[in-house]
């Protein structure tokens, strides 16, 4: 029995150390009280904020070079973050230290800074759970199914009915919404809210306008992201790059959506709900992503290519990730599909014929007033002045079906657990 305690014991404390290691904050801990890493860190700090490298003197080059040296021998080098963990701007600081795209000519990007995504979502599984309370209907409607099941989930229901309100409520001074706070609070959903719902209502299938218009204000354009005139998409990046947090979701979109078409799924990772998770991560920054009109499920930043000068060919290729990526088409398609089988890239749709094309047709107007939108929303989102009345009528759903789903990180734990458990059993029969 003691033994039993005693190899539990060190399961436990393997699968903390191994979890430990890869965090950049307690990475950085290390270093910074290590006598030969903590002065390197510093170096390496001067020579990636801007011209910080001038003060390192003549010999910048070759000191920011044996600084990048010797640090990709330390737990800084594979070093992760939890994408909405607490003091995520300050691990992903960290990160970028060491991982910026370009210093003095090193490519040193890796990925992205966010942990691995180990489990595909199970896209039905809300859609099978109502289905099932509506036993003698003919049509099964996603979105509205989607919308009981967040209802009727403390969280969900609690952080959608935040960030709705944060984002239709007018400020005293303008009497327009109050933008950073709406995005906050999309950001707060969308990080901590199980994907099992917020893709449901993000992704759900529609066949008509009226619940095409629906899912495109369920992150409250009007407030989040639109604005009378189109900002430069590359403006926009650069606004993004500035920011750890935004910087860090386009890398880990890039990452997960990177289409293939030697990949029978259309994806280089092979993932669509890896693909989806990193998509909904790039709500509420600067290049927040969502349905052009409510006429098609083409998704685009709220940003234009139209006067990019020089910088034409890197603008289209920046909005070709969106507009014509053939893994994150195959993803939506796959989400939006009644059955579980995933298109591969001969199904997925042809893409347009130019940019210049797409880009016409993702130019759809705002709402005229924060009073239409708040009209169009009134149907199917709460505000405070709903109180706890449900999202869309009274729901027929349990409670406690669609409680607890798993999150990655727990599946990543039980993964981690299981394989330790393995190892130490082979080390036993060993002895």
């Amino acid at each position: 029995m003691q033994e039993k305690t005693s190899s539990s014991h060190l399961t436990s404390s393997l699968l903390e150390v191994i979890l430990a290691g890869r965090d950049c904050l307690v990475a950085g801990d290390s270093c910074s009280s290590d006598e030969t890493c903590s002065p390197r860190l510093r170096t390496l700090r001067q020579c990636v904020a801007g011209n910080g490298s001038v003060k390192l003197g003549p010999g910048a080059r070759s000191q920011c070079a044996n600084a990048v040296s010797a640090l990709l021998s330390s737990p800084l080098h594979g070093c992760q973050c939890k994408r909405g963990m607490k003091k995520e701007k300050n691990c992903l600081s960290i990160y970028w230290s060491l991982h910026q795209s370009i210093i003095h000519g090193l490519n040193l990007v890796e990925n992205y800074p966010y942990e691995t995504v180990h489990r595909d979502y199970d896209y039905v599984r809300l859609a099978s759970i109502t289905a099932d309370s509506d036993v003698g209907t003919t049509n099964v409607n996603r979105c509205l199914d989607a919308a009981k099941a967040c209802n009727v989930d403390d969280l969900c229901q609690k952080l959608r009915t935040e960030y709705v309100s944060a984002c239709i409520k007018p400020t005293a001074k303008s009497g327009l919404c109050n933008r950073p706070k709406c995005n906050k609070a999309l950001r707060r959903f969308f990080d901590r809210v199980p994907a099992d719902y917020t893709h449901e209502l993000l992704f759900c299938p529609c066949t008509d306008t009226a619940c095409a218009e629906r899912r495109r204000q369920t992150i409250v354009p009007g407030c989040s992201y639109e604005s009378v005139e189109k900002p430069n998409c590359m403006t926009q990046m650069r606004i993004c790059n500035t920011d750890y947090v935004c910087r860090s979701r386009l890398a880990q979109f890039q990452f997960d959506c990177e289409p293939s078409e030697t990949s029978a799924n259309g994806c280089k990772q092979g993932n669509y709900g890896a693909c989806l998770l990193a998509y909904t991560g790039l709500i509420g920054s600067t290049i927040t992503p969502n349905y052009v009109d409510n006429s098609t499920s083409s998704v685009a930043p709220w940003c234009s290519c139209s006067a990019s000068g020089s910088r034409r060919e890197d603008c289209d290729t920046f909005l070709g990730h969106f507009n014509d990526n053939t893994c994150l088409r195959n993803a939506l398609l796959a989400f939006g599909s009644e059955s579980d089988q995933q298109p591969t890239v001969s199904q997925s749709s042809t893409p347009s014929s130019s940019h210049s094309s797409r880009e016409n047709r993702s130019t759809a107007s705002p709402p005229d007033t924060l009073e239409t939108m708040r009209n169009i929303l009134d149907a199917i989102i709460p505000t405070q002045a709903l109180g706890n009345e449900l999202l869309v009528g009274q729901s027929t759903l349990s409670s406690n079906s669609l409680s607890n789903s798993a999150s990655p990180t727990s599946s990543l734990l039980q993964a981690a657990f299981s394989l330790l458990l393995l190892l130490l059993h082979l080390l036993n029969n060993g002895h």
